[in-house]
């Protein structure tokens, strides 16, 4: 449905020497799919959306939307209102002067092909009960909650029925509650109206609970594309082992060569040994960091034995911190290794203990260490 090849837009800067922008970004998305480009500010994630509508000339790559070429190098370069592409910007972009109606109506009535007037309140009515609005055609729009705002820059966006919605941070700009109230309207709107969707946030958990599928970016270019639960859990950098959530990073040394997706042992300080799965090809003695996320560790009393499909570390508690929903327990190995354990909120573990820290060999995943 979409196709991106080889997407490359820089921003040089003379003062400090360092250029922004996006590198070589390749993607491809099927029909209805929701994908959300996901990064830490200045990552590249915004240039990616801005080239794809048209408001950014990218300096190479192509773009294709169905069977259309949007841009090619310098050959081909559509211009953004003969797209197709609806769009959500941060701020929304609702003008204060128009009602609801005519804010919605708006990319209806401008340019050559203006809709006739019954057939514009009719696609407005549409737009605003698609996302829970019907009957706010004349509400002011200097009286509308920031959620509200939202739903209606969404109703613009998808009035002309378009066949790529685009959204730039649309939920950053709502308090904690009311984000994962419109998380789970933009999900169900996007699958109740099955358009491809392109959505970038730096917000890890929006990305998680929303996405079909994410591309992480860092320094202008895309690090690992794949499910929410692979890009979980099976990282494929340190960086995105950091960045997707709270994990513990062990240093360790790789015992056999192995091939990406294989599990394999490596040695940990202390000498104790895990076993893991390998997101990368790696040769023997290789280095590399073992991620294994505080909620996928339980903690058993004293000292136990592994289930077959279980790593084990003895340990001592050294911290426990109630947290309201769950419990953060710090523990330290033999070996000095620290792990951070998210436990029940009525754990009954305190400072001191002697445990056994339990977790899954396919949740717990080798990358490569960055220098």
């Amino acid at each position: 449905m979409l196709s991106v090849e080889k997407l490359t837009k820089i921003y040089a800067n003379a003062e400090d020497g360092i250029a922004g922008g996006i590198r070589d970004a390749s993607f491809t998305l099927p029909d209805g799919a929701f994908f959300t480009l996901l990064g830490p500010s200045g990552c590249g994630k915004t240039t990616t959306l801005r080239s794809i509508a048209g408001l950014e000339t990218p300096d190479s790559g192509r773009i294709q939307l169905d069977d259309r070429v949007l841009f090619e190098d310098a050959k081909i370069n559509v211009p953004m209102n003969r797209r197709e592409i609806g769009m959500v910007f941060q701020s929304y972009a609702i003008w204060p002067h128009m009602t609801v109606a005519e804010n919605v109506a708006f990319p209806l009535t401008v340019g050559k092909a203006k809709a006739p007037k019954t057939e514009v309140e009719e696609r407005v009515a549409t737009a605003l009960a698609t996302v829970n609005l019907a009957g706010y055609q004349t509400r002011p729009a200097t009286r509308l909650s920031g959620g509200e705002q939202q739903r209606v820059a969404l109703a613009r966006a998808i009035v002309r029925t378009p066949k790529l919605l685009l959204l730039d941070e649309p939920l950053s700009n709502l308090d904690a509650q009311l984000r994962e109230e419109m998380r789970v309207e933009l999900k169900r709107l996007q699958r109740q109206i099955g358009i491809t969707t392109v959505y970038v946030t730096h917000d890890q958990s929006e990305a998680l609970a929303l996405s079909d599928t994410i591309a992480v970016l860092a320094r202008g270019r895309i690090v690992q594309v794949g499910t929410p639960k692979d890009i979980y859990f099976r990282p494929a950098s340190e960086f995105v082992a950091r960045f997707l959530g709270a994990t513990n990073l062990i240093p360790a040394r790789l015992l056999q060569a192995s091939s990406a997706g294989s599990r394999t042992t490596v040695e940990i300080a202390g000498g104790a040994r895990l076993s893991c799965v390998l997101t990368h090809n790696e040769s023997t003695d290789a280095t590399v960091v073992v991620s294994a996320r505080p909620e996928n560790i339980r903690l058993a009393s004293g000292t136990v034995s592994p289930g077959a499909s279980e790593n084990a570390l003895p340990g001592k508690v050294r911290q426990v911190t109630f947290l309201g929903t769950t419990t953060r327990i710090e523990i330290v190995t033999a070996g000095g290794v620290v792990l951070q354990v998210a436990a029940s909120a009525e754990s009954a573990i305190t400072p001191g203990s002697d445990v056994t820290a339990l977790f899954y060999i396919d949740h717990t995943a080798a990358v490569p260490r960055e220098s």
